[in-house]
């Protein structure tokens, strides 16, 4: 028995892709866009993923970007000041990067199945997937929601960290641009985690942590906006 799959992969939708993170990066101040891919196997498909994603960089961003190589033959190293550097990673070198060494990424540009299985990983180094937030953003329209699955073991138990959907919501009020709305979730949260009064998920990581209901520490984060 076997099995044969088709992987289509868009010029448009991965140049749509980058574009998207690079236009981030510039209103933001991130300096740093990593493409992950495996172009190295899959040459006509993760290949061109990568290939396309450096296209658009050079061509609509050339004033704005540097890319790796440029950075070591024309400045020395050294990334100039309102630059975004554009880089790329093969995927199974880039899961070790982020968990060895996660400052020096900031926006990875990826496919669909390797963001997957990227974004768990990366959510592994802040707690786990109860704190990950979610968007899907389009030209017109954006989504946003926790990363996690509905967890139907726990469904109605009032023991789900509910930050991953509060996070969400953050970067709904961001992308409205309403940020003060967006800071005092933010201080909310991170006051409820720093005093060590938390939702099982991260009990269990903490020393000395008290132990909170989902609806209780909706509670705790309210109190400290």
């Amino acid at each position: 028995m076997a099995a044969v799959g088709i992987k289509p992969m868009s010029r448009f939708r991965s140049q749509r892709n980058m574009r998207r993170a690079l236009q981030y990066a510039v209103t933001h101040g991130i300096r740093d866009v990593c493409i992950v891919h495996k172009g190295n196997i899959m040459k006509f498909t993760e290949g061109g993923f990568r290939e396309w994603c450096y296209e658009v960089a050079l061509a609509e961003f050339r004033d704005k970007v540097v890319t790796e190589d440029e950075l070591y033959k024309q400045h020395g190293g050294v990334l100039p000041a309102g630059r975004v550097l554009v880089k790329d990673r093969i995927a199974d070198n880039a899961f070790q990067q982020i968990l060895l060494y996660p400052k020096k990424y900031y926006i990875l540009v990826c496919t669909n199945v390797i963001g997957d299985l990227l974004s768990d990983a990366a959510a592994a180094q802040i707690g786990g997937l109860g704190i990950a937030p979610g968007a899907n953003i389009g030209d017109a329209a954006a989504v946003f929601e926790a990363t996690h699955g509905t967890a139907p073991d726990i469904a109605g138990k009032d023991l789900a960290n509910p930050s991953a959907v509060i996070f969400s919501g953050a970067m709904m009020f961001e992308y409205f641009g309403w940020l003060e709305a967006r800071d005092l979730i933010h201080r909310g949260v991170e006051k409820a985690v720093r005093a060590r009064t938390v939702t099982a998920d991260f009990a269990s990581q903490l020393e000395g942590a008290t132990k909170l209901t989902t609806r209780e520490f909706a509670r705790a984060v309210i109190a400290h906006m």
